[in-house]
């Protein structure tokens, strides 16, 4: 019997997205449009595609669709629930779409869809899956067309637009700290689990024992895991420069070399998810939470490396004059300057979990504690890595499961504020970074530069999922009372999986 389906009698490109959404508001550039063509020319040799974005937490949403479904999508966009940007990081409902949420934007009444275009230039096979699969990411819109006031990715681009204003492209560099465990075949963590409450993390246990740094024989008794790890991702066409074992058992860091900021964040989201995946497949289990409760765990960082070009010259300003030894341009000063005044102020966007400020503590001599820099020392906030035309900066406050859009945008915009100021990171008293996340919500909630970076409906989305986060861990601990010092049931089981 065959089933009618009123919704799509104007033709079957009606069935997802709204028809020539992408034409009708003219979405794409050329790049784009021609990367479209070449994607229309291979779908032939994909069975799937997972269309997706990143939610504000950071976390790649999305829905699988078939390589016939997708050509429409190509053109249409893709309807999704607004539901991402109203759940907490433990799905409970942190914004209220029965009635006014209150951001200004009257399409998330009622959890309305909005619609999704796909940016054809990210669009990748993904290497040794089946059904053949292909991995594309999209930015929101709005249903008249107009870029969504809560996507993350369009808050990167702005910035990207403001350097090129100035002639100025900004250049970012990852390096990201994460674990490898191994499961145990506990059960799947359902117990217990709902809305605002998760269920017990993924039972696993420690691949080795950690705390020889750099030790070829720790690498070694990952490297079942390690090796075609670097190779799919060098497949995925990420340009990997390095795995290599940190301290903490099993806690591996990948870097990668320098690229162009979007192109740096479209990274870092594609990396951690088919990392987490990659694992998974094989009874392993990846995380990017900074301190597990885990026995004898270090907390990883998020290091991010940064510097600007000059799209005139092709010359990276941050580079001293001649070949002097630590010493970078006043430019370059004038950047690092940017960082260090709203440091505190958008912390948040860097460290955006409970556990994350775990790490910012005397007890881990090599992450920030306080807002400093300096050249080449591995203890200040900003380490200069003086080296004539690579001279850069790198920011160590972050933690590796944090939004990469919002946080390289946050580190750009402030950047891009020292510069055009032209004030020199002469060293003065900048307050401190904050020890919590609730002393970093009261510091963002105050902060005026970051409604001007995120846009007012944004900046007060984040406000409510962090403030729904915080409370639900601040009620937990008063009624269970844990150690000061110890990283929590409730953390574990918020973060440990999912991230």
């Amino acid at each position: 019997m065959m089933i009618s389906r009123p919704w799509s009698l104007h033709g079957e490109e009606g069935a997802v997205g709204r028809p020539s959404f992408v034409a009708e508001f003219g979405l794409w550039d050329d790049r784009q449009a021609a990367a479209a063509e070449r994607i229309e020319a291979e779908l032939d040799e994909v069975d799937l595609v997972r269309v997706a974005f990143c939610d504000p937490h950071g976390l790649a949403r999305s829905k699988t669709v078939p390589a016939n479904v997708f050509r429409t999508v190509l053109s249409n966009g893709m309807d999704f629930s607004a539901g991402p940007f109203l759940f907490d990081t433990g799905h409970a409902v942190a914004v209220d779409f029965q009635t006014d949420p209150g951001l200004g934007i009257g399409e998330l009444l009622g959890a309305g869809d909005f619609v999704l275009v796909p940016d054809p230039r990210t669009f990748q096979v993904l290497p040794g899956i089946e059904p053949r699969t292909a991995w594309v990411l999209g930015n929101e819109y709005l249903r008249d067309g107009t870029p969504h006031p809560l996507a993350s990715r369009d808050v990167l681009r702005r910035v990207c637009a403001r350097y090129a204003k100035h002639d100025l492209d900004p250049v970012i560099g990852l390096e990201i700290e994460w674990y490898l465990t191994r499961l145990t075949g506990g059960p799947p963590g359902n117990a217990g689990n709902g809305f605002g409450q998760q269920g017990p993390a993924p039972a696993v246990e420690a691949v080795n024992p950690g705390y020889q740094f750099n030790l070829d024989g720790h690498y070694d008794s990952v490297a079942e895991i390690a090796d075609p790890l670097t190779a799919m991702l060098s497949v995925l066409g990420l340009p990997l420069r390095s795995m290599e074992h940190e301290s903490g058992p099993g806690q591996l860091e990948t870097t990668f070399g320098p690229m162009l900021a979007l192109d740096a964040a479209d990274a870092m989201l594609l990396f951690r998810t088919q990392v987490k995946q990659f694992c998974r497949r094989r009874g392993m289990h990846a995380s990017f939470m900074t301190l597990p409760r885990l026995d004898s765990f270090d907390s990883s960082g998020w290091h991010l490396h940064q510097s600007v070009t000059s799209t005139k010259t092709n010359r990276n300003v941050f580079a001293p004059e001649g070949n002097a030894q630590d010493a970078m341009s006043p430019e370059g000063e004038a950047y690092v300057a940017g960082l260090l005044s709203h440091a505190r102020e958008l912390c948040l966007l860097s460290v955006p979990t409970v556990n994350g400020y775990r790490r910012l503590g005397p007890e881990f001599t090599l992450s920030p504690t306080s807002v400093n820099w300096c050249f080449e020392d591995r203890t200040a906030m900003v380490r200069v890595l003086s080296g004539g035309s690579s001279t850069h900066v790198e920011n160590r406050i972050g933690e590796p499961c944090a939004n990469p859009y919002l946080v390289i945008a946050s580190q750009l915009y402030a950047g891009l504020e020292g510069l055009t100021a032209g004030t020199p990171a002469d060293r003065p008293a900048y307050p401190e970074l904050p020890r919590s996340l609730r002393e970093a919500l009261d510091a963002f909630r105050e902060s005026g530069p970051a409604a001007d970076l995120l846009g007012t409906p944004l900046k007060t989305c984040l406000t409510k999922l962090k403030e729904s986060e915080v409370s639900r861990f601040d009620t937990w601990r008063a009624e269970q009372r844990p150690a000061a010092d110890e990283v929590t049931e409730w953390e574990h089981r918020e973060y440990f999986g999912v991230f």
